[in-house]
């Protein structure tokens, strides 16, 4: 069993920062590997791949968040960030953490939301202009 809980969402005006958090927690994760990652939704679209931390300690970021965002992992707290800087009315949407279990798998795997199998609730961020 796997719960993941995000936090941190909100109104941000359009240059701004937020940080994300979610905390991993469950049975399911004792004793192993994981990824985490976020991924994000907003009305009408497809959910994008944002950023993922993976169980080999490398990280990714979507093409769009390049550069403003950054993904932080700490272990002790089961927990993963989401620093969000320089933000735009275009990264408004719902905010998801998800977790990936299996281990060994390469870059592309990670950019794509159906090879994640536990998703948390979301948290919306809003950024006005």
């Amino acid at each position: 069993q796997v719960q993941l809980a995000e936090s941190g969402g909100g109104l941000v005006q359009a240059g701004g920062s937020l940080r994300l958090s979610c905390v991993a927690s469950g049975s399911g994760l004792t004793g192993r590997s994981y990824t985490l990652g976020w991924f994000r939704q907003a009305p009408g679209k497809e959910r994008e791949f944002v950023a993922a931390f993976t169980w080999s300690y490398r990280t990714y970021y979507g093409d769009s968040v390049k550069g403003r965002f950054t993904i932080s992992r700490d272990n002790a707290k089961s927990t993963v960030y989401l620093q969000m800087s320089s933000l735009a009315p275009e990264d408004t949407a719902v905010y998801y953490c998800a977790a990936d279990l299996s281990i060994g798998n390469s870059a592309p795997y990670y950019f794509n939301h159906r090879n994640y199998n536990h998703w948390g609730q979301g948290t919306q961020v809003t950024v006005s202009s």
